[in-house]
């Protein structure tokens, strides 16, 4: 039998050989994998030299990645992917709070902060922002008890993980709300700052003529019993790259004015909304 079609031969061979795997779940995704990856070696033609490239630039990720760097977060970040299992795993239906990118500096186990603390523990340059507001179920009930997992970065656009100036846990804290689901905290007004750009991530950046900068925003993971988790942010209405932002996270739902106070300070008010677990 004449094979009129090498490269097709060659999919459905591996495609039949991946029908064996038994986890169900499992055998589903390698299979569209290896439809989506071969496919796209067709459509594009691609060279030996070609492939041998984004193989040393996928390990170039994985040498940059760490306990305090996650490159391959940022690879799927800046190409839209971590926006888009979000979108896929929390579509925008209704009133509930609308989920963006985790991004690769978030750090578990922040530590616990009572109401109307602040979570700039160092930042002098900052300018200080009271964030207040509520969080409540789709039916307008406050969830008591409900938990804000809050993390940015200081005023001079670095993560405490990235400075070593910085305390362990500065810009990080942990917030529980009252009975009624109201919440109060302090922190910097956020600014917008580059993502790490001094690995492979950001050469591919630099060489599709993008850029590196984030808008500026307040990561929040709201969490309360009984019903699904939000990871989210709250975006500056000022800020310049909210049309830009290099990770794909802006939402306009999440976007908030930094009302300015007779003292310079700024107040930011907003309401999450959980679904039903």
């Amino acid at each position: 039998m004449t094979r009129s079609d090498p490269a097709a031969e060659l999919t459905r061979e591996v495609l039949d050989r991946v029908a064996a795997t038994p986890d169900p779940r499992l055998r589903e995704l390698l299979a569209a994998a290896v439809r989506h990856l071969h496919a796209f070696a067709r459509e594009v033609g691609l060279t030996p030299d070609e492939w041998l490239a984004g193989v040393r630039f996928l390990t170039a990720v994985g040498h940059m990645s760490d306990e305090r760097r996650q490159e391959f977060i940022l690879l799927s970040d800046t190409l839209g992917m971590s926006s888009l299992v979000e979108t896929i795993a929390h579509p925008a239906a209704g009133v509930a709070t609308e989920a963006t990118v985790l991004g690769p500096f978030y750090v578990p186990d922040a530590p616990w902060r009572a109401a109307g603390d602040s979570i700039a523990i160092l930042d002098p340059d900052g300018v200080p922002a009271l964030v207040r507001g509520r969080v409540r179920g789709p039916g307008g009930t406050g969830l008591a008890g409900a938990v804000l997992d809050v993390w940015q970065c200081a005023s001079n656009g670095l993560y405490d993980v990235q400075d070593p100036a910085q305390p362990r846990g500065n810009m990080r804290g942990r917030f529980r709300a009252d009975d009624a689901g109201r919440f109060t905290f302090r922190t910097s007004r956020p600014v917008s700052y580059t993502i790490p750009s001094d690995g492979p991530v950001g050469a591919l950046l630099r060489a599709s003529g993008r850029h590196p900068w984030r808008a500026a925003h307040i990561h929040v993971i709201v969490s309360a019993d009984g019903h699904l988790p939000v990871t989210t942010h709250l975006f500056d209405a000022a800020d310049s790259y909210l049309d830009s932002d290099a990770v794909f996270g802006v939402r306009d739902s999440l976007v908030k004015e930094f009302v300015t106070q007779p003292d310079g300070s700024t107040l930011v008010e907003h309401e999450f909304v959980l679904r039903v677990a």
